[in-house]
């Protein structure tokens, strides 16, 4: 399933193929792609001495203290389990003595910024109904099945649910925000037959009039303007919305595509810029993890 509702902006300028997420976590991490500006602390005294030189824990430390983050004022804390459940279950972590890998300052650092996003959200009045958290996963995840979801990703429904429900709220937030809409990422043409490469058919035809916006006039099929891109791009062609080759499809794509990533990268941009003015009025320690 490709996601086409733009989290992260386009990284590239050339049309690609988007996979399915392979991390569940991403679901919401994709979104919050914010850098930490200003208080950030690693290794605060306070936190450090139950977990310095440990790379696992005990089923009695998992509701220890990883990390705190102080957010308008008010101090929350992160504990171990917080940090395994935000990319897996326990049970996926979980080794044959019973103990647990200990996560690293990344993921304490991760649930810090997702919780403190979270409250923005919450306090702009952003709400995600079941019906919109089964709707948002049938388009990121091409599934609304939560139980089917969760056995995939190796999480319990509960985490499934909450990721799905946290990024939803992130999408909805980032739509508040953010100014520049990037669109839908358009759907490549279907390829021919390999002996049937340069046919001409309606159906391409169909497909590069149905990318052309307010540059073409449906009603005498023709060019409305002639000072757009997909003109610039198609004036030595030779085709109609009844006839197109796969390779005229192909150009009409490439326009529509570069459209898409241009509005990708400026909401990214500014999503990011949103993110960090949030996060740069947020203190985080984090306690020193690892050997």
């Amino acid at each position: 399933m490709a996601n086409k509702q733009s989290d992260e902006g386009a990284r590239t300028s050339s049309p690609r193929q988007l996979g399915m997420p392979v991390v569940a976590a991403a679901v919401v991490v994709a979104l919050i792609v914010g850098v930490l500006l200003g208080h950030f602390v690693l290794g605060g005294s306070a936190l450090s001495a139950s977990f310095s030189g440990k790379t696992t824990v005990a089923e009695g430390d998992l509701d220890q203290v990883i990390a705190t983050y102080t957010y308008k004022g008010k101090t929350e804390n992160v504990t171990v389990r917080d940090a395994i459940e935000s990319q897996s279950s326990l049970d996926a972590v979980k080794d044959g003595g019973g103990n647990y890998t200990l996560p690293n300052a990344d993921s304490a650092l991760a649930v810090a910024r997702n919780k403190i996003l979270a409250q923005v959200a919450a306090d702009e009045g952003i709400t995600v109904s079941d019906d919109e958290l089964g709707t948002y996963a049938e388009q990121i995840l091409g599934s609304s099945d939560i139980s089917s979801i969760a056995s995939q990703y190796g999480l319990t429904e509960d985490q499934a649910k909450q990721t799905i429900r946290q990024s939803a709220a992130m999408y909805k937030l980032k739509q508040q925000v953010c100014s520049t809409d990037a669109g839908t990422m358009p759907d490549a043409p279907t390829a021919p037959a390999e002996d049937n490469q340069d046919a001409a058919t309606a159906e391409y035809g169909a497909y590069i009039v149905g990318l052309l916006g307010d540059e073409w006039d449906s009603s005498s099929n023709t060019w409305a303007r002639t000072d757009g891109p997909y003109y610039e791009a198609l004036k030595d062609e030779t085709w109609t919305p009844d006839s197109a080759t796969y390779a005229q499809a192909q150009i009409a794509y490439s326009v529509a595509y570069q459209q898409y990533a241009q509005a990708a990268s400026s909401s990214s941009n500014e999503w990011t810029n949103y993110v960090n003015g949030i996060l740069s009025a947020a203190t985080i320690q984090i306690a020193t993890l690892g050997a």
